[in-house]
């Protein structure tokens, strides 16, 4: 599978569907309604899968990417199509772990974009959007947004704000404004 982000940048994938790359059309549409000033931002990468959405950001301008994800196969391959994509002066680092119990080490540290991208059956929705609340990841008025079935319902959060829910075929984007 070709995968490319901004700049016509080609990335790699692995076979399977273990990593599920994010389509292009909803990527587009995650960046095309932040449109936010991606010089500099922090930006985390919630099952990163391939690596697309932080490679997004890196070509965007972002100072700082980091990613969780399970797989060891997909942590190599997001680590190589970062270090493609990313600039002397950014940083990214790859974390292997499971979600919630990832975001424990990134406890103090702050995010002005978190993208959650579960596979669509797994449970990890409520707890790791508990932990993101709980750990205070995301920036007053940074952006979180999760990808998911359009059937199923998340849940609101006391310092999280929904800002509005997007649906694109089979995939819904549920946005929320930290506060």
């Amino acid at each position: 599978m070709a995968l490319r982000v901004v700049g016509n940048r080609s990335l790699k994938t692995l076979p399977g569907a273990h990593t599920r790359p994010t389509a292009a059309r909803v990527r587009s549409a995650v960046f095309n309604i932040w449109q936010g000033d991606w010089e500099g931002c922090h930006w985390l990468d919630l099952c990163a899968g391939t690596g697309a959405m932080g490679a997004e950001a890196l070509g965007r301008g972002a100072a700082r990417v980091v990613g969780v994800e399970q797989w060891g196969k997909a942590c190599q391959v997001i680590q190589d199509n970062w270090r493609r994509v990313a600039q002397a002066h950014q940083s990214f680092e790859v974390i292997r772990g499971t979600l919630p119990q990832a975001l424990d080490g990134l406890a103090g540290q702050d995010f002005d974009y978190i993208y959650l991208d579960p596979p669509y059956g797994s449970d990890c929705y409520d707890p790791t959007l508990g932990a993101i609340v709980r750990y205070r990841l995301l920036k007053p008025g940074g952006s979180l947004a999760v990808e998911h079935d359009p059937r199923r319902i998340l849940p609101d959060w006391d310092s999280l704000e929904r800002a509005r829910t997007k649906v694109y075929g089979q995939t819904a984007l549920t946005f929320y404004t930290g506060i």
